[in-house]
Parts: structure tokens; C-alpha cells; sequence
């Protein structure tokens, strides 16, 4: 994106300094700089408050951009966020799995009633008793009852590569959370099942599937899923700072920035921007990706429990309700030191796409999440003011 980087005027009352300023795109008018204005307070107010290290937002209204940051993407150089960092997009890879086995459903190489033991006999066993009525549409929306692997965290090591079968073992060695169909229960293991399949049913790589299928075709070119055990992140990035998730706010922070992120391949592997998140969201909510019959397929919604409050899952992705009645479509991800939200309109019109280079927050929030959903609040609440 061409942007015109001129910086607010500081000294204008209620005004950012401008060294956490925002940007718009050169199609935007001059008067709707001012309609991003609380976004870039709630920036600053993430880090000065929420004590994040760094926090940036891209906004897409149309054919107007605006992105903004507040704190540092190093914290040992002091060097700011750009609009090029690269970052870990956690669970937000989930809709990008999603949109694959879609587009194959639509290919006709599977169907959404296929069940596991189809395409992977004997691999969904012991406690599991049902697995032979455990589908592929269960995995997407979370309604399989195969245990969560990532919840067995004696089982897990970060710092080790982890092939897909050895995760699926993990969840294995666990009773399930429900009988198939009766209800939700968010776990990462479908999403290590629904890539396993896709990897069957293509001959490919789900690296390679996701980059033919969703990031070329797409112009997603800082989008992908790391081949193997590779820790590093290819490109402009932040570091990425966790706490491990431990709530005391004196508990250290580590830098997680480089680690084998084969933890979580196909549910949580995947690198990606805020440019290119709004990209495919604008797409995939616009109707530009899958066919009517899978666009319907996935949007068609589920009831959560123990997850985002007011929320809805569809197939990888979810709806939001905010406190003001509005809702908003999209996906959120978390895992080490990085924290991310991209959320828009259901026509895929406006977007909002937010990462925190922390996963703590200190203050006024119980988590990200909360710095999240003010975030969208005043895009979405105030439609008057952009």
C-alpha cells in the first residue's frame, strides 16, 4: 500500500505525538484522519497502561487504510512497529485451513460428512470410542469432543519438533470433552486432524496448498506456514515477548520471537501482516474466495462456551458480538508473545486487523483480548466518526 506517511499535527489538542502516529492511504480524504483518532488513543493507552511492549492496528474502510502503533517492536533497540512487520498469527491459521478444506469440498475430492476414520482409519482411537461419527464439518466448528492436545502441557515441549501424528497421540492418551456433535469445545487437535486430511486428499504439503491455493492467488505475499521445523520468521518482524502466560505482572518476560512453531502447524502455525490479514479477510467475507454452498458452510454458526464472550464459531471462523450490539466477523489467535485480532463487517467492507507483540496485559484488561474488543468497539460503535 502507496500511504502518504505524514505525521499528525502534535500540536493540535487531543493529538498523538508523532513518533505512535497513524497513517492513511493516499485515496483517504484528510477530514477522516480524524475518525481513527480514539483507535490510536487506545494504542497508546495498550502500552502505557496495559504495559504491552508494542501494539499496531491496520484499519480497511473501503478504499480508505489507516494504521497505527504505540510502543516498540524490540525492546533492546527501542525501534518502532511498521506496517511491513511479519508476526505469528496463531489460531487465525485456522481459517486458513478452513478456507482449504472448503475449496476441496467444493472440488469435489471430499465432503464434509466424511468422517476421520475415512481418512485417517485407526488414528482417532482408544477413549474415543465414536470416532467413527466424528466428520470433518465437527472438526471445523469445534463439535468433535477430541481433547485439546495443547491442554496436556507435560506432554508438550516448545522447544521440540513435533510431527502431526505425535500431536493427535497427545489428545489420544485423553477422554474426550463431549460425545461427537453435542456441543463445542474449542481444540486445537481438529485442526491437526483437518491438516492431516488435506495433505491426503492433495498429495501437497499444507504449506504448499495454503501458498497456491490462498496466499499467490490473493497477493498475500508476507502470508505463509513455516515448512518443518523451521523457528525463525522470514522478513521484517517484531519480537515477540511472553510471560508465559502467568498472570503475576512481575512474573519475567522472555523473548519467544524464534521457536518451532510445529507445536501447532495447522492450528496455530502460520505467519502473516495486518495488510494481509485484512486482505483475506476482505476477500473470504466478501465472497471472493469459496463458492455460495461452502460461503454458507462456513458462516453457518455454532453456540461457544469458555471462550470469547458473545461469541459464535462458524467453520474457522467466528462472530462477535460487542457490548454496543453490534457484531463483527473474523478470527483471533494467541500464542507466544503474540496476541491478534482481525475482525470486520460481514460484508468484508471494513476491517479491523490488531497485534500485540506481548500476551499480558497490566491494568484495566484482564488480557489482550480486552484492549481487543475496545479496539473494535470504536470502529465499529462509532460509525459516525469514520
Amino acid at each position: 500500500m502507496h500511504q502518504d506517511t505524514t505525521q499528525k499535527d502534535s500540536s493540535r489538542p487531543g493529538a498523538e505525538p508523532a513518533r505512535a502516529g497513524g497513517a492513511v492511504s493516499e485515496s483517504a480524504p484528510a477530514s477522516g484522519t480524524e475518525g481513527y483518532e480514539a483507535i490510536q488513543r487506545l494504542l497508546q493507552q495498550a502500552v502505557a497502561q496495559g504495559g504491552l511492549p508494542g501494539i499496531l492496528a491496520e484499519v480497511c474502510d473501503g478504499d480508505r487504510q489507516w494504521f497505527g502503533t504505540a510502543g516498540v517492536a524490540d525492546t533492546r533497540t527501542g525501534r518502532k512497529r511498521s506496517q511491513q512487520d511479519r508476526f505469528r498469527i496463531g489460531s487465525i491459521s485456522k481459517t486458513f485451513v478452513a478456507t482449504v478444506v472448503l475449496q476441496l469440498s467444493a472440488e469435489g475430492r471430499l465432503s464434509l460428512d466424511d468422517t476421520t476414520e475415512q481418512w485417517l482409519p485407526g488414528v482417532v482411537h482408544d477413549h474415543h470410542r465414536d470416532a467413527a461419527r466424528v466428520n470433518i464439518r465437527m472438526l471445523l466448528n469445534h463439535t468433535s469432543g477430541i481433547f485439546n492436545y495443547t491442554d496436556d502441557q507435560k506432554a508438550l515441549n516448545r522447544h521440540e519438533t513435533h510431527l502431526p501424528q505425535s500431536l493427535v497421540q497427545i489428545a489420544m492418551s485423553h477422554p474426550p470433552t463431549c460425545t461427537p456433535g453435542s456441543g463445542f469445545a474449542y481444540s486445537n487437535t481438529n485442526y491437526v486432524l483437518a491438516g492431516m486430511i488435506i495433505e491426503l486428499a492433495t498429495g501437497r504439503s499444507l504449506a504448499e496448498e495454503v501458498t497456491e491455493r490462498i496466499s499467490r492467488p490473493f497477493g498475500l505475499a508476507d502470508t505463509y506456514l513455516p515448512h518443518g521445523s523451521d523457528p525463525t520468521i522470514h522478513g521484517p518482524h517484531s519480537r515477540h515477548y511472553t510471560k508465559l502466560f502467568q498472570t503475576d505482572p512481575g512474573a519475567p518476560v522472555h523473548d519467544a520471537t524464534e521457536f518451532d512453531s510445529s507445536i501447532f502447524w495447522a492450528a496455530g502455525g502460520m505467519i502473516s501482516t495486518a495488510g494481509d490479514l485484512n486482505r483475506f479477510f476482505r476477500a473470504l467475507l466478501g465472497g471472493r474466495i469459496l463458492p455460495p454452498d461452502q460461503q454458507r458452510d462456513m458462516f453457518t454458526t455454532v453456540p461457544t462456551r469458555d471462550w470469547i464472550p458473545d461469541a459464535a464459531y462458524g467453520l474457522g471462523v467466528s462472530s462477535v458480538k460487542l457490548p454496543c450490539g453490534e457484531t463483527v466477523w473474523g478470527m483471533g489467535g494467541a500464542l507466544f508473545g503474540s496476541w491478534s485480532y482481525a475482525y470486520g463487517a460481514r460484508d468484508g467492507e471494513h476491517m479491523v486487523t490488531t497485534n500485540a507483540n506481548g500476551d499480558w496485559s497490566n491494568g484495566g484488561w484482564d488480557d489482550p483480548i480486552g484492549i481487543f474488543t475496545d479496539l473494535l468497539e470504536a470502529k465499529f460503535c462509532r460509525r459516525n466518526d469514520t
